[in-house]
């Protein structure tokens, strides 16, 4: 794609082309997405563009060049939307995907009718779950536990800016799921504990855009993708308050093995397995019970 000032019409042209060509998933949506960061404005306003000054139209040609070698999106542009939040991403932190969405929505389900519930994010990452509970329920008490000192940074960052707007403040905490410790002085009182933690099975095949860009912290969860889980059940239990509840996101090939994993773990009632908008398995639901009920 030319340096010089060229019409946006052409620019998007080349670009769908060079993606499409590189084998990018969404060729069209990905280049519009980027000129739009690129000019600062709407992807509506593409459709009445005209000329693009030459400084930036380079500057998105080299954008395009990174996402046809699988950079990710989001990191190009800087954020990702989530629910009804824009959300700060890039290197060191796993960037939120639409179907997390439905298990944020979960958690909001749960605590509708809660004046001032505890929410505890295990693995919050970019703070996607923990941020959108404190935005859609001012009146919530919401702890985002990260353990990767990379990842935490972008919680941190997210966060503060949550906050700088309006939103009821996320405590940030860093921390590890399965540390038996952790949060002791909130054990027995946690209204909902969510997780989207690490599930993805050791040797599994995944797209270049995760496999060379995401935290290897927030994929990787042993052989059968359940060992963090296994860790973080005992954690999850201690914290919640007995009829607490407890939702985890895992992998399509997941959701008969997680939910016979949380039975097994003996502390759970109400097990239940929730498919996503495109009808897979993707999150697992249960209710805190004393032990032996």
């Amino acid at each position: 794609m030319s340096a010089t000032p060229s019409t946006g019409r052409a620019l998007l042209g080349d670009a769908v082309r060079r993606l499409a060509a590189a084998g990018v998933e969404s060729p069209r949506v990905d280049a519009e997405l980027l000129l739009a960061a690129v000019l600062g404005v709407t992807r509506t306003a593409l459709l009445t563009l005209g000329e693009v000054p030459g400084e930036q139209a380079a500057r998105y040609a080299a954008l395009v060049e990174e996402r046809a070698v699988r950079v990710p999106l989001q990191h190009l542009t800087g954020t990702a939307p989530f629910r009804h939040l824009e959300l700060s991403v890039g290197p060191g932190v796993f960037v939120p995907r639409p179907e997390t969405e439905l298990l944020a929505g979960w958690v909001l389900t749960r605590i509708a009718g809660l004046a001032a519930p505890t929410v505890v994010d295990l693995g919050a990452g970019s703070g996607a779950i923990a941020l959108s509970v404190a935005n859609e329920h001012p009146g919530a008490r919401v702890v985002a536990v990260e353990r990767d000192a990379a990842a935490i940074e972008w919680t941190r960052h997210n966060a503060a800016a949550r906050a700088a707007a309006g939103d009821t403040p996320v405590e940030v905490l860093a921390g590890d799921m399965t540390d038996p410790a952790l949060l002791s002085e909130l054990d027995g009182a946690v209204d909902v504990v969510v997780s989207n933690p690490p599930y993805v099975p050791d040797g599994a095949r995944l797209p270049r855009e995760v496999t060379e860009h995401d935290p290897p912290l927030a994929l990787w969860g042993g052989p059968d993708g359940l060992d963090v889980v296994r860790g973080m059940l005992s954690t999850a239990a201690r914290l919640l308050r007995p009829g607490g509840w407890l939702g985890i996101e895992h992998a399509d090939q997941q959701g008969s093995a997680l939910p016979a994993l949380v039975r097994a773990h003996g502390r759970w009632a109400d097990v239940a397995d929730h498919r996503d908008l495109a009808d897979r398995p993707r999150y697992t639901t249960a209710r805190s019970s004393p032990r032996g009920q």
